[in-house]
């Protein structure tokens, strides 16, 4: 490697570890700023979740943990925006003009599907689980007393991952564009990633029909939505490629 490779790659890593360091200002910012709230957000989440149930701190340390869990989750929501911005203006250089501009429309795409996953948790999966995980306690008699702790444990296990996974479409679209999947790759796998899916499903929801249909049909839609996306990324890529070939013939 000579002395012109070697400059351009330290020039990347001192780009990178510039971004990086401006990415953990901004989310040590939203944590002092989180700590602000995220009593008012546990005595929401507690009202309205924990509704009807009887919460108790089992350990000392419980307050503490999730007081830092909430503020920790808040800061980086609040900083996945930057951190998209970065991580877009670090590739910008090697992208083309169309891909500069989609690259960027996908900062507030993915931070929507983030709440709309979370949203749809919290809001939909999240209380259908907790009716069931009742009425089943009533049935054997046993009263439900939850640590602190444990009960909001088991309200992010559930939410994080399907705000995760609704970034499905994102991560399609990302990699199709990159050329390590294409749709009739995606078409291909289809009954292996519906069978993911209903793992998925049932690892997340208590086992009954209602709950697991609940979930598995919008990570179904998910699905064929990211599906269609990638095939019309690839036609677009397609003619693309056409029109420079086109172009070049023509030169």
């Amino acid at each position: 490697m000579n002395e012109e490779q070697v400059q351009p790659l330290t020039e990347h890593l001192e780009e990178l570890r510039r971004r990086i360091i401006w990415i953990l200002l901004f989310f040590l910012v939203m944590l002092v700023i989180s700590f602000y709230y995220s009593i008012d957000i546990f005595r929401y989440i507690k009202d309205h979740a924990f509704h009807g149930y009887h919460l108790t701190v089992f350990k000392p340390a419980d307050p503490i943990l999730i007081y830092m869990e909430i503020s920790m989750i808040l800061a980086l929501v609040f900083t996945s925006p930057v951190i998209m911005y970065h991580l877009w203006q670090f590739v910008r250089p090697g992208l083309k003009k169309e891909e500069q501009r989609a690259a960027l429309l996908y900062i507030p795409v993915v931070v929507g599907l983030f709440v709309a996953g979370a949203l749809f948790g919290y809001f939909v999966v999240f209380p259908n689980v907790m009716d069931f995980l009742f009425s089943l306690s009533e049935k054997m008699g046993v009263p439900m007393l939850y640590g602190v702790d444990d009960a909001f444990n088991f309200l992010f296990s559930i939410v994080l991952p399907l705000a995760l996974f609704f970034e499905l479409p994102v991560i399609v679209l990302f990699l199709t564009r990159i050329r390590l999947i294409t749709p009739a790759f995606l078409n291909k796998m289809r009954r292996v990633a519906y069978f993911i899916l209903v793992v998925f499903s049932a690892l997340i929801a208590p086992p009954n029909l209602v709950s697991n249909i609940l979930i598995f049909i919008p990570l179904i839609l998910l699905y064929e939505i990211s599906v269609g996306l990638s095939a019309w990324l690839y036609r677009r890529m397609e003619k693309e490629e056409e029109e420079e070939v086109e172009m070049d013939g023509v030169y």
